[in-house]
């Protein structure tokens, strides 16, 4: 199945909420944006993959997907990453793009300095060091 995705909240005579208008907008730019969510017009995921609103594509069934997905999202936890750092890689990005460029680069510097006293931080330098895999805690 090929599928297709969008924003056609305008058929139904509300906007895209939660959310929805801000996001794309900051994705695709005003005009696509306004365009995308005022048609309601759904597209294909190889157009979304295009335009920056998604980053893959999977194929084959439910169950393939589910493992697929399950797979990808491993790389992000324990013990392969450390997660207070991918979530605070995430914040910066997400706040950061909100904010000034200097605003922006403090907000780093405060969520880098309470990493370096983390747990994760000395497994993560003192393994590429060693020159091994490090094996993450959460701490």
């Amino acid at each position: 199945d090929a599928g297709r995705c969008g924003l056609p909240e305008v058929n139904l005579g509300v906007l895209p909420g939660t959310g929805g208008t801000q996001r794309l907008l900051r994705l695709v730019g005003k005009s696509k944006a306004i365009e995308l969510m005022c048609s309601g017009r759904l597209f294909s995921f190889e157009e979304a993959l295009d335009w920056d609103i998604i980053n893959e594509i999977y194929d084959g069934d439910a169950k393939s997907f589910r493992e697929q997905l399950i797979d990808y999202c491993k790389q992000f936890t324990l013990p392969n990453k450390a997660t207070k750092v991918v979530g605070n890689i995430k914040r910066a990005v997400q706040s950061g793009a909100e904010m000034g460029f200097e605003y922006g680069l403090t907000l780093e510097r405060e969520l880098q300095k309470a990493l370096f006293d983390s747990q994760d931080a000395k497994e993560g330098l003192n393994a590429f060091n060693s020159k091994r895999t490090p094996s993450f805690k959460g701490v």
